[in-house]
């Protein structure tokens, strides 16, 4: 599976295009991490318990959205793209999305 957040491929040509596809996932964050955040911003620097979270929930997401591009008959997801948005105090959602293609090899 080829991803990309640019619109195109290139070397490659696009056969079909079958529309959006998406991976989702919404986090709660425990009470622990919470206050080792609240208390590392008073002092500053990395919040390496949050990033990591973030990390992990990108690559599910992409997993996720790579899978329902497959599942359409797809081997590319072009146009790719992160979306996060709080959901309350506690929770965060945590999207890839991207257009769903068949591409194959331009000849040269």
């Amino acid at each position: 599976m080829i991803v990309t957040t640019m619109n195109d491929i290139p070397g490659y040509e696009i056969d079909e295009v079958y529309g959006e596809v998406f991976g989702l996932t919404v986090r709660s964050r425990n009470i622990g991490s919470q206050f080792g955040a609240s208390l590392k911003s008073i002092l500053g620097g990395e919040l390496k318990g949050m990033t990591k979270a973030l990390v992990d929930s990108r690559h599910e997401v992409m997993a996720r959205m790579v899978a329902e591009a497959e599942a359409k008959g797809a081997n590319a997801v072009i146009a790719m793209r992160f979306d996060t948005s709080e959901m309350g105090p506690n929770w965060t959602e945590i999207c890839a999305y991207g257009t769903a293609a068949r591409v194959h090899k331009a000849s040269s």
